[in-house]
This record gives structure tokens, C-alpha cells and sequence, in this order.
């Protein structure tokens, strides 16, 4: 059964790369293509930051900070992954999105951008980020949501005495 999540993660970073390379393939850097007007397009940019290009330049703090939050999404999945559907959900998106980013980083120097929603003022970006996203969401809230003896076999370990 966990297999199938690290499944659905090489699944998740196979389509964001996919979208990588047809976007660099097929967009100009800067250029912009309408997909649905006014709602959502394309827009081929490069950034060498995180989100909202916060830490521009800093592959190496990249890199490292990726292969230990890999080392323990893995570990959090193998340890706990048969407990919970949405806790192993949650982090498979967020393993498929730490290593979808980390590919561009280690290859390129950059992360290919590209889906822009046009309806808000929001920032450009991937395939790899929304499954960042919805997979903090999906474990935030079960976190908040499970008891407390999730993550300590069945003794209370959150609480104080």
C-alpha cells in the first residue's frame, strides 16, 4: 500500500518536469500564452529563488534543505504512512513537490515558472509548488484534526502532565 504513494509522487514530479520542458520548449522567457482568458495562462519564467522569489541565489541553502526534508518525508511515510490515507497523501504531494523544484534547481540553477492565474495578483508558478502547497494543507489539517497518539504509538506525547 505505501508504494503507492511513492508512486503517485514519481507520477506528480514526471508531470511537473513534463510541463517544464514543454514550457521551455514552447515559451519564450517573459512571453505569455492565454490558456482560458482572463482566468489562467502560461508565462515562461525562470526563478532562482523560493516562493515569491524569497532567497534568490541560494542553491546550496536549496539543495540541503530539500535532501533533509526528503530523508524525513520518507521516513515520516515509512514510519507512519499505514496509520492514516491523508497523512501519507500529504506528504507524498509534498515529496513530489520538493523533488520536482529540486530537479530544476540541480540542473538548471533555477526553477522553471509558468502557470499564472489572471484573475488575482498572485505569483507564477509549477506543478511541483501546488503540490507543495496542497500537501501542507492536507497535513496541517490533519494534524490539527488527529488525536494526539498518531505520532506516539498509542501514548500521549504532545501533552503536558
Amino acid at each position: 500500500m505505501l508504494a503507492i504513494y511513492f508512486i503517485l509522487s514519481g507520477l506528480l514530479v514526471a508531470l511537473d518536469q513534463w510541463t517544464k520542458f514543454l514550457t521551455v520548449d514552447h515559451i519564450a522567457i517573459g512571453e505569455e500564452t492565454s490558456v482560458i482568458p482572463g482566468v489562467i495562462s502560461f508565462t515562461h519564467l525562470q526563478n532562482t529563488g523560493a516562493a515569491w522569489s524569497l532567497l534568490e541565489g541560494k542553491m546550496l541553502f536549496f539543495a540541503a534543505i530539500t535532501v533533509v526534508a526528503v530523508v524525513i518525508i520518507v521516513y515520516c511515510l515509512l514510519r507512519y504512512g499505514k496509520k492514516s490515507v491523508w497523512f501519507s497523501l500529504g506528504l507524498a504531494l509534498i515529496l513530489a513537490g520538493a523533488i520536482g523544484n529540486f530537479i530544476d534547481r540541480m540542473r538548471l540553477g533555477y526553477v522553471v515558472d509558468m502557470i499564472k492565474a489572471d484573475f488575482i495578483n498572485f505569483p507564477i508558478f509549477n506543478v511541483a509548488d501546488m503540490c507543495l502547497v496542497v500537501g501542507v494543507i492536507v497535513v496541517f489539517i490533519f494534524v490539527l484534526k488527529t488525536d494526539d497518539s498518531f505520532f506516539s504509538g498509542g501514548k500521549i506525547a504532545w501533552k503536558k502532565k
